[in-house]
C-alpha cells in the first residue's frame, strides 16, 4: 500500500513576483527567502522526501534561474526535481490553476495507475514544518473519486472572513459558514486530481479559485483543519516575526 502511494507526486508553486515582499523579491525568488536558517522551500523538500514522495515539479517565473541553479536536480534532498519553465516557456507565470495545468505531464504518471492523474499541491511561500504528506491518506484519495482534498487553518488576523466552510461529512462548503457557523482559510495545501483542471488550457492564466467553488458546489471537493504550525510568509514583517520566534 505504502509503495503504491509512494508513487503520488508533488508540486510547488514557486512562480509569482511576490509583491507584497519587496523589496526583498526583488533580487530573490521569495520561496528562497530563509526561514529559521533555510530557504522556505527547502522545508517542503525536506518533508516530501521524508514522506516518501520522490518526484516533485516545481513552476518558475519570477527570477526562474536563480531557482533552478539553487536547488538543482533535487539529489542533496532526496527526490526528483521537474521544472515547469513559465517564464521562459511562456512569458511570464501563469497562476495556480494555469500553473499546474501546464505541468500536467510533468505531475501525471503511467495510464493505468491507480494514483497517476493525482498529486500533492504545496505553495512554495507558506511555512508548515510538521505538515506530513501523508501516503496513507493520499492513497485513500486516489482511491476514491473526490477532485481535491484540501487543508483548512483557523482564519488568521489578516484573512478574518477565511475562505470556505466546511460540512459535517468533509466536504468544503463555497457558499457559507458549515454547521460550526465558521469558515476557515485555505492553507494552500492540498490533494488535487488531474481533472479539476480539465477546462484550463496550458499555457494560458487562470486562478484557482473559480475551479475550487465551482467543484465545492457539486460535491467533488474534501476538506480537513490543520491544527499544526502554518504560517502565510507574504510580507517582510511576517518573515521578519517568523524568524524572531524561530526560538
Amino acid at each position: 500500500m505504502f509503495e503504491r502511494a509512494a508513487a503520488v507526486k508533488a508540486i510547488i508553486l514557486a512562480a509569482g513576483r511576490g509583491e507584497r515582499m519587496r523589496p526583498l523579491t526583488d533580487v530573490t525568488p521569495k520561496p528562497l527567502l530563509h526561514v529559521r536558517g533555510r530557504p522556505l522551500i527547502e522545508w517542503h523538500l525536506e518533508a516530501l522526501a521524508r514522506d516518501g514522495v520522490r518526484e516533485v515539479v516545481i513552476n518558475t517565473a519570477w527570477l526562474e534561474e536563480s531557482l533552478v541553479e539553487s536547488l538543482g536536480d533535487g539529489s542533496r534532498f532526496g527526490v526528483v526535481i521537474h521544472y515547469s519553465r513559465e517564464g521562459r516557456d511562456h512569458g511570464g507565470a501563469l497562476e495556480t490553476a494555469g500553473g499546474i495545468a501546464t505541468a500536467l505531464p510533468l505531475l501525471c504518471g503511467s495510464a493505468g495507475e491507480l494514483d497517476a492523474d493525482c498529486f500533492w499541491v504545496v505553495s512554495g511561500d507558506i511555512h508548515v514544518p510538521s505538515f506530513r504528506f501523508d501516503a496513507e491518506v493520499a492513497r485513500r484519495f486516489a482511491a476514491g473519486d473526490q477532485e481535491a482534498h484540501l487543508w483548512l487553518v483557523p482564519n488568521p488576523g489578516y484573512h478574518p472572513n477565511g475562505d470556505f466552510g466546511l460540512s459535517d461529512d468533509g466536504h468544503a462548503l463555497a457558499d457559507g459558514p458549515g454547521p460550526d457557523g465558521r469558515r476557515w482559510t485555505y492553507a494552500n495545501i492540498a490533494l488535487c486530481r488531474a481533472t479539476l483542471f480539465r477546462e484550463v488550457v496550458p499555457g494560458t492564466r487562470a486562478a484557482l479559485g473559480p475551479l475550487l467553488y465551482a467543484a465545492m458546489r457539486e460535491h467533488r471537493i474534501t476538506a480537513e483543519v490543520y491544527a499544526g504550525l502554518w504560517e502565510n510568509v507574504g510580507t517582510p514583517a511576517q518573515l521578519a516575526a517568523l524568524n524572531r520566534n524561530a526560538g
